[in-house]
């Protein structure tokens, strides 16, 4: 279950992605990532291709690190927690969030982190709305 400022969160109402942090509270390592609500799903309406958008994997999901992802299969998924720390409302806010809070924590330089690269493409006319 996600937690967000203290409590269960449920229901992503009108957001568009957040931003996480998941923490082995066995050895105190952590993962800062995000994920969007929703994905792009593409199916055929009358011999044409509608794209539309459906609900993601939120829910269930536990990160795209490897190594973070063993450990959750060695320790078990009880000995995780999975904090939001931030609701964004467009891709490229979400994208630049992610981004900001990976360096702001220097993830790449301390082995606390599960994260191993930090990719962001993002553009000031994104983060304006």
């Amino acid at each position: 279950m996600w937690i967000y400022q203290n409590e269960p969160f449920l229901d992503p109402e009108n957001w568009y992605g957040f931003i996480y942090e998941i923490t082995n509270n066995e050895t105190g390592r952590k993962y800062i990532g995000r994920k969007y609500f929703t994905q792009a799903k593409t199916r055929q309406v009358k011999l044409k291709k509608k794209r539309t958008r459906v609900e993601s994997d939120w829910r269930d999901y536990w990160g795209s690190s490897k190594e973070l992802l063993s450990d959750i299969d060695k320790y078990g998924k009880d000995k995780f927690s999975r904090k939001i720390l931030m609701l964004c409302q467009s891709r490229g806010n979400t994208n630049y969030w992610e981004a900001k809070f990976q360096f702001d924590n220097n993830v790449l330089l301390d082995d606390n982190y599960y994260n191993e690269w930090i990719m962001v493409k993002s553009h000031r006319k994104h983060l304006k709305k």
